[in-house]
């Protein structure tokens, strides 16, 4: 797929990502995820650094500085603007069609730009939905945004189980829909609910 069929979805995977750190309450940042590594703050630090800043600087060929790794976005009263405004800076980087040649090198590593585009844009997607079901909220995107992550996950889906980032795939049934044959694929139950609260009733 070419930078002019790109963009565009990029564009609307960081819009529904803004939406979904719209939904975001204080309450919910301690709780679980569908990420058994992460809690809500964890996963949103990393979803906030890779899918804004990073892809920023990938388009910019910089690698990121050590004071965003360490970085607690959630820490800040207007992460939630921060990010959005990030997303949109990273976005308008990658309109510049140059930014689409050649590679970029990761951590000594080059891939080609576009490659790495859709890898971010599989991450906005997929923890995108992380957020959301840790959060009371439901992605929402177009079949042809998870088709093209579909494809970009089930192309890489053994090297990120060899680093980690995947877990073994989840069965799911032939009439299952595009973003939960995504989800499956990336060793995601695509019905996961966030765990809440169970009254017990002492014994008489």
């Amino acid at each position: 797929m070419n930078s002019h069929a790109l963009h565009p979805l990029m564009t609307r995977a960081a819009a529904e990502a803004a939406r979904i750190a719209r939904g975001v309450r204080k309450e919910h940042l301690d709780g679980s995820t569908p990420c058994a590594d992460f809690d809500t703050r964890a996963l949103i630090n990393h979803w906030v650094l890779y899918t804004a800043h990073g892809l920023e600087r990938r388009a910019r060929r910089e690698a990121l500085p050590q004071e965003l790794l360490a970085c607690d976005f959630t820490a800040a009263p207007t992460w939630v603007d921060a990010y959005a405004d990030q997303l949109n800076r990273a976005v308008a980087a990658w309109a510049e069609p140059a930014v689409w040649e050649g590679e970029v090198d990761l951590g000594g590593t080059a891939v080609p730009a576009v490659t790495v585009a859709q890898m971010v844009i599989k991450e906005m997607v997929v923890h995108g939905w992380d957020v959301a079901q840790a959060t009371d909220q439901h992605l929402e995107i177009q079949d042809d945004l998870a088709q093209m992550v579909l494809g970009v996950v089930e192309e890489h889906a053994e090297v990120y189980r060899q680093y980690g980032g995947f877990a073994a795939a989840v069965p799911v049934p032939a009439t299952a829909s595009l973003l939960d044959r995504v989800l499956a694929a990336t060793g995601r139950d695509p019905h996961w609910a966030r765990p809440t609260a169970t009254s017990f009733t002492s014994p008489a």
